[in-house]
């Protein structure tokens, strides 16, 4: 009998280690291979087909070569069409349902097709999880999509499915929106959320808890400052993925971990476990999901370090209320940044990221008490 495996407390992404997605120090294979490999302590990996264009699928099957299927949880992602769309520069591949590449009636096709290539490549003959892949607002709403991912579970591919908004911050309105349309389809969301970026993450937590969806978060680490290693004036590479965060967010953010070190100390945590715990914290959250990162200057944390910090990560939360909201007093950065997804403050046509706020999204935010002013940066 099989015994299948829901996402566990702690997670690994095939995003770390430098190879997919540009941050620190690319790994050689062997580092890489053991970084993703779960084990007893994580017991949860997640990849993406668009990472490296199949090729971490590729790297993910290797590393669970041999490994007892029911001894981990595997968690995929797909809807970037890399397949038949063409890479735009920075903005990467396509998501599926742009209309230059397919209508609706052909949405549960490709992700058949997306979905059964993804499992081939790992050598896997089903998810546990797969999630919708930093949809557009088609892929929020359309019901051809949803039936599609639906249809993904009843063939037996995948156990549960979710939704995963992103790579940048908000989509808020989006995803609740999504919820209520799909809720009942829906068992898990992928969101941003860290001690030092409750917001705009928070704002879709009781959404999820009302219509019972689970929530894995991810960029935990926070640029990898929760590693506690990164410090001002340290070299980053010039394709590193954190150059786009705005001036001076080492130093303000090595600041506040000053004001988080005695919470962690209280409890013989690290900073990284602080925040995983913070996390966790919140009702939703099950799951949590850090970048590993290599840096790349000498004496630099190893990521096999890293890693042994999330694998000891208490499952229960040690945190008291009070600590709960402390912590996110420092941490606050609430209307800090300009959103993606449905906004206010977006003018003229709908981007592929980017949306003005609707009637119906209107009266979203209305039923969840978040105002126009909660999503746009002050």
């Amino acid at each position: 009998m099989t015994m299948a495996l829901d996402p566990t407390h702690t997670a690994l992404g095939t995003w770390s280690g430098g190879r997919f997605m540009h941050f620190g120090a690319p790994l050689d294979d062997d580092r890489l291979l053991a970084l993703f490999r779960p084990d007893e302590r994580i017991r949860t990996v997640l990849t993406a087909d668009a990472y490296g264009a199949g090729e971490a699928d590729t790297l993910l099957g290797r590393a669970l070569a041999g490994a007892d299927r029911d001894s981990y949880s595997l968690v995929g992602a797909v809807g970037h069409d890399f397949y038949e769309g063409e890479r735009e520069g920075a903005k990467g591949y396509p998501r599926f349902t742009d209309p230059r590449l397919r209508g609706p009636g052909e949405y549960a096709a490709y992700l058949r097709m997306a979905t059964e290539r993804s499992l081939q490549r790992i050598g896997a003959d089903r998810f546990d999880v797969l999630l919708l892949h930093n949809p557009d607002r088609t892929g929020y709403t359309h019901p051809a999509v949803w039936e599609g991912m639906a249809a993904l579970r009843d063939a037996g591919l995948t156990r549960r499915i979710g939704i995963a908004p992103g790579p940048a911050n908000g989509f808020t309105l989006d995803v609740i929106d999504c919820f209520e349309r799909y809720g009942e389809l829906i068992d898990w969301a992928m969101l941003i959320l860290n001690p030092l970026e409750p917001w705009p993450g928070e704002l879709a937590l009781p959404a999820a808890a009302a219509h019972d969806v689970k929530v894995i978060t991810r960029v935990l680490d926070y640029g990898g400052l929760f590693h506690d290693d990164l410090r001002p004036g340290l070299p980053m590479g010039e394709r590193d993925h954190r150059a786009f965060r705005p001036q001076g967010w080492i130093e303000r953010g090595t600041e506040r971990l000053e004001q988080l070190r005695p919470i962690a100390r209280r409890h013989g945590l690290t900073l990284l476990q602080l925040a995983a715990q913070w996390n966790l914290a919140h009702p939703a959250v099950h799951a949590v999901v850090p970048t590993l990162i290599q840096e790349s200057w000498d004496g630099a944390k190893p990521v096999e370090l890293q890693r042994d910090e999330l694998a000891t990560v208490p499952v229960d939360v040690v945190l008291s209320d009070e600590e709960v909201a402390e912590i996110r007093a420092i941490g606050d950065n609430t209307r800090s940044m300009a959103l993606k997804g449905g906004v206010p403050d977006h003018e003229g046509e709908a981007r592929p990221d980017r949306w003005s706020v609707d009637g119906e999204l209107e009266e979203i935010a209305a039923r969840w008490d978040i105002a126009p002013g909660d999503l746009q940066p002050a």
